[in-house]
């Protein structure tokens, strides 16, 4: 008897579940350069909830591939128009077949030649992930590629140094020997730890500003607390 699609997705196993299985980061210096990655992004789209970041999480893209462990995930992918939730790992075929809209590797001794080859050419031809960048915490190499027809095309960088990305809408560049993202005017998008300190200055700058101003009143005989 044949049957029918829903009962053969009822015999399928869940994969909504497997376990990501990525070796930690390098170096210092790597998982400090993913945190940056991820909470200024998430901090920059506090209030969307339309996208997924991967941060060292495995994708598994095939049941062939996730039967032989043979691929190791990016260090950083992004995925739009998807529900944004906790999840495991990133398994393609539980999400409406949706691969990576952008990644970004980080180089190593260990991955680099890797990371140049076998993972561009993959992330070229069978994810068709838009828009692909490598950076090294360590040299500060930088690259950014950008899928046009069926081939990475390189995207050709700014004055400064920067590539601009059309998946995030942002300038992705290097200050102080980390890779940061930069609004379509140039300014610095800050980690949530930045946002407060500015958030404190600014709010001694006024305490500074109206202490002044309390001042001047006083030394011309008027009561602060009388004008509005």
């Amino acid at each position: 008897m044949a049957l029918t699609a829903q009962e053969i997705e009822a015999l399928m196993p869940d994969c909504t579940e497997l376990l990501s299985d990525e070796p930690e980061m390098e170096s210092s210096l790597h998982y400090t350069q993913l945190l940056i990655l991820v909470t200024c992004l998430e901090w920059l789209w506090r209030n969307r909830e339309d996208f997924f970041i991967g941060a060292n999480l495995s994708i598994y893209y095939s049941r062939q591939q996730l039967k032989n462990r043979d691929f190791r995930g990016p260090d950083f992918f992004l995925v739009k128009d998807t529900e944004k939730r906790p999840r495991a790992s990133w398994v393609i075929w539980e999400e409406d077949g949706r691969y990576p809209n952008l990644i970004i590797e980080l180089l190593s001794d260990s991955t680099a030649k890797v990371d140049r080859g076998l993972k561009k050419e993959l992330y070229q031809n069978r994810f068709r992930t838009l828009e692909y960048f490598w950076f090294s915490p360590n040299t500060l190499e930088f690259v950014g590629w950008r899928l046009i027809g069926n081939k990475y095309k390189s995207i050709t960088p700014s004055e400064n140094g920067w590539y601009w990305s059309q998946e995030l809408g942002l300038y992705l560049g290097v200050f102080e020997s980390r890779l940061r993202y930069f609004s379509v005017e140039g300014r610095l998008i800050p980690t949530p730890e930045e946002a407060n300190l500015e958030e404190v200055r600014k709010a001694e700058s006024e305490r500074q500003r109206a202490d002044k101003l309390a001042e001047k009143l006083r030394a011309i005989g008027v009561d602060p607390d009388s004008v509005s």
